[in-house]
């Protein structure tokens, strides 16, 4: 994909985050069976990095779940930094500092404290950045940040097997990006929450998970379905780095 392309695929989902910041945190609950699932995966007593925090739902969890763990929530997104920060404000097992961080761009990691951290949490991040290689650089970088014995659990939307998701599918037109712009496996997809919006996402299967996890200088030793109202509309998958 070309540089062009993807600053402007970058910036259709940065104003959509910005935009529709406060009814998209609405929607990210603590309980959500999705975000319970990968507790069994978060050591006890932890230094965690969450990448694309949100509204720092994960912080909340590890404070009921996993006393004395370490957090830090990175967003390339101030308005979701912020809602993040205000419902955490009263954490009491679990010591947690925000940053906003864009993945996207060369350097993000550099001065995170509690580096290098026994967990990175990657939810729903990676089909939002476009360009296989791009996809592979960011998650190279989370790798770098953790301990040699870390664990990097990620998870990515598995949309063309949700007939509720694949509704939302529209054309690129709207946006003005030819579809010979872009690769195969990138899509449009709408929002109507709050007003209507619109924002990347490219279809990250198992078989890209796998690559991409080569790549980074990490293997998959575990994947499972969950979330969404079905249950499996994303794919998981527990990573560790190479010996």
């Amino acid at each position: 994909m070309d540089t062009s392309t993807a600053e402007r695929l970058l910036a259709l989902n940065s104003a959509f985050y910005a935009a529709f910041a406060l009814p998209f945190a609405a929607s990210r609950s603590i309980s959500d069976p999705a975000l319970v699932s990968i507790l069994p995966h978060i050591p006890h007593h932890a230094r965690v990095l969450d990448v694309g925090c949100g509204n720092g739902r994960l912080a909340l969890l590890l404070d009921r779940e996993r006393p004395r763990a370490a957090y830090v929530g990175v967003d390339a997104v101030p308005e979701l930094i912020e809602v993040a920060r205000t419902r955490t404000e009263r954490l009491v097992h679990v010591t947690a500092e925000f940053r906003v961080a864009d993945v996207a761009r060369p350097g993000w990691g550099g001065a995170l404290p509690g580096a290098p951290f026994d967990c990175a949490v990657v939810l729903a991040v990676l089909h939002h950045i476009p360009g296989y290689d791009l996809r592979e650089r960011v998650l190279r970088d989370i790798a770098g940040l953790l301990e040699p014995a870390g664990r990097l659990i990620l998870s990515t939307w598995q949309f063309l097997d949700n007939p509720r998701m694949r509704r939302k599918i529209v054309d690129w037109s709207g946006v003005g990006i030819a579809d010979e712009a872009l690769e195969p496996g990138d899509y449009l997809l709408d929002w109507k929450r709050g007003g209507r919006g619109l924002r990347y996402c490219h279809l990250v299967d198992k078989s890209e998970v796998e690559r991409l996890a080569a790549g980074s200088g990490l293997h998959v030793c575990e994947t499972f379905r969950a979330g969404g109202r079905e249950e499996n509309l994303s794919l998981f998958a527990v990573l560790e780095r190479n010996a």
